[in-house]
């Protein structure tokens, strides 16, 4: 069973179980945790440096979102993604995302709009820096800072819970061939549209960036990685 690099988990006013739900999310996402294995809670806990308890919590809170499956009296088995779900998911994610940016250009302040300009960047310094956990964070930090600017809550939980279910697997094979860069920079394209009050610009950009990513979930999931001494071929990808 692979091991997760070790982790600091010590972040002020953050309970420990949703920190460790946080870098479990992140594992999950750039490939650390693979798709099928099974994990204990007492071993994930060693990686953290802490007790087996707030790890199974964590663990627990992970499987009401679908990310991992209890298996009895062994831990817990991450889920694999099919080709299907992710078609699905990208395309609730485009009926919200794209119509919703586009309303935003039109009410967002240039105040608010450059506020996300710091994000965006940091999402591209992390892509050019194969710094992959930062390149998702701040992914996940600007689309739903973005989408909170439409005064909608529930849109953004739907968004961010779509986000959870489909995983990016393959990350890191894409990072090596310089496939995120890309991607990366459409951020900084979107919001220079939504400045320059070009909503339909906007929703074109942004139904474009979705598709990008979703080529490159496939391409990811394409890739045949060895899990356990076996090859494993599309595993299960997404952002």
């Amino acid at each position: 069973m692979g091991q997760m690099k070790s982790r600091n988990l010590v972040t002020a006013g953050e309970r420990l179980r949703d920190q460790v739900a946080h870098a479990l999310r992140a594992a999950l996402i750039s490939g650390e945790l693979r798709p099928g294995q099974v994990y204990s809670a007492p071993t994930l806990a060693e990686d953290f440096g802490i007790s087996a308890t707030p790890v199974r919590e964590a663990m627990l809170d992970l499987a009401r979102e679908g990310l991992v499956e209890p298996v009895r009296n062994k831990g817990f088995r991450i889920t694999e993604v099919n080709e299907r779900d992710l078609d699905h998911y990208t395309e609730i994610r485009t009926l919200i995302e794209v119509p919703t940016v586009g309303r935003i250009t039109t009410t967002a302040t240039e105040k608010e709009l450059e506020a996300l300009r710091p994000i965006a960047e940091e999402i591209v310094r992390a892509a050019h820096d194969h710094d992959l956990i930062g390149y998702l964070e701040a992914d996940r930090r600007f689309h739903l800072t973005l989408l909170g600017l439409s005064g909608n809550e529930r849109l953004v939980e739907t968004v961010g819970d779509l986000r959870k279910r489909s995983r990016l697997y393959g990350l890191t094979a894409l990072d090596r061939r310089g496939e995120l860069i890309p991607s990366a920079e459409e951020h900084l394209e979107l919001l220079d549209l939504m400045l320059a009050s070009d909503a339909e610009g906007a929703e074109q950009c942004m139904r474009r960036h979705l598709g990008h990513v979703r080529s490159l979930w496939a391409k990811g999931a394409g890739d045949k990685e060895s899990v356990g001494g076996k090859s494993r071929s599309r595993p299960g990808a997404a952002q």
